[in-house]
């Protein structure tokens, strides 16, 4: 059987990802690494929304938070890791549910202005409420679990479980896009009035939807928490529903790809650019305006358009063999 050009591509990405930490060698690097794919998950979790659905959310950071407070304080409490993460689980979809039921009364600017209320509710709550989420202070983790006895104190060791949880997301993104569920849920975007009339329930697939999305975004969240081994209000503030808003934009929405690389830009610039350009901030903003000026439909779509154009050109080009002369 002959593989094509996008197995390759991704047998190569799989590749490289897996044996990242191997040529990386630096820990520091390796951690930025695992930022990026824990920022990728959440990036694909909104997607779903932002994409597929076509409904604009600017509160997932209240999510993001909401799984990684309720572990956070449920350690803190002196129960388990695997409490913390059931908890965290449940606490993420009971809330993503809660938003959807609010949230969907709308869509358009509607739904965007509701989930950014939700978003600065959690944010005041973790704020002010000094009493259960220590304010300003955050929260501390003093251990990490030991999965199958293996150390996450090591970066490459959490890397590796980042990596993972990374591919069953793509995996699972991947599934939604190709089962009738994906199809159904891109028709409630196109044509909400249509996919009515021929009797799908649009309200149930967005609502389905969105707890996709949450549950993503708190598992995100909980790799965020683990990895930082703290947690703040921060986390929640509307610059964070911004800047992954912005990853899912730059990037390409209703793509796979589009986010992750969304997330490579804005985490690499924060991490690595700000070290060397006080202004990071501009640097980042630059990049933004270029893109939506010369890619309007993202940075992955784009590189395709242009690859297209490019490979039309060549053909055009290409000299032709002259014809047979028959005498």
């Amino acid at each position: 059987m002959r593989l094509g050009t996008r197995e390759l591509a991704l047998g190569a990405a799989v590749i490289g990802l897996a044996t990242l930490p191997l040529w990386l060698g630096n820990s520091y690097y390796i951690k930025i690494s695992t930022e990026v794919l824990y920022w990728a998950i959440f990036a694909l979790g909104l997607n779903v929304l932002v994409g597929y659905a076509g409904l604009v959310s600017l509160g997932h950071a209240g999510l993001f938070a909401i799984a990684g407070y309720t572990a956070a304080l449920v350690l803190e409490a002196g129960h388990g890791h695997v409490a913390a993460v059931l908890a965290a689980l449940a606490a993420i979809l009971a809330a993503s549910a809660v938003y959807a039921v609010l949230a969907l009364r709308s869509t358009g600017i509607g739904f965007l202005m509701i989930t950014l209320a939700l978003g600065q509710i959690v944010w005041g709550i973790a704020y002010r409420w000094a009493g259960l989420t220590h304010g300003d202070n955050g929260v501390n983790l003093t251990s990490l679990p030991q999965p199958f006895g293996i150390d996450l104190t090591r970066a490459a060791a959490f890397y590796y479980l980042t990596l993972a949880v990374f591919l069953l997301a793509i995996a699972s993104m991947a599934a939604l896009v190709r089962s009738p569920f994906g199809a159904s849920l891109t028709g409630t975007r196109d044509q909400a009035r249509r996919m009515t009339a021929l009797g799908y329930n649009v309200w149930l697939i967005r609502f389905l939807a969105f707890l996709l999305s949450g549950f993503w975004t708190g598992i995100a969240g909980l790799l965020y928490l683990y990895h930082q081994q703290f947690i703040s209000p921060q986390v929640s503030a509307l610059q964070a529903s911004a800047e992954v808003l912005l990853m899912v934009i730059s990037g390409g929405t209703a793509t796979l790809l589009g986010p992750i690389v969304g997330a490579a830009i804005v985490v690499l610039t924060k991490t690595v650019v700000s070290a060397y350009i006080v202004r990071w901030n501009l640097v980042l903003g630059l990049i933004f305006i270029a893109i939506i000026t010369f890619m309007p439909e993202g940075l992955v779509p784009g590189a395709a358009r242009l690859a297209r154009l490019a490979r039309g050109i060549r053909r055009a080009s290409a000299p032709t063999a002259p014809a047979d002369v028959r005498r």
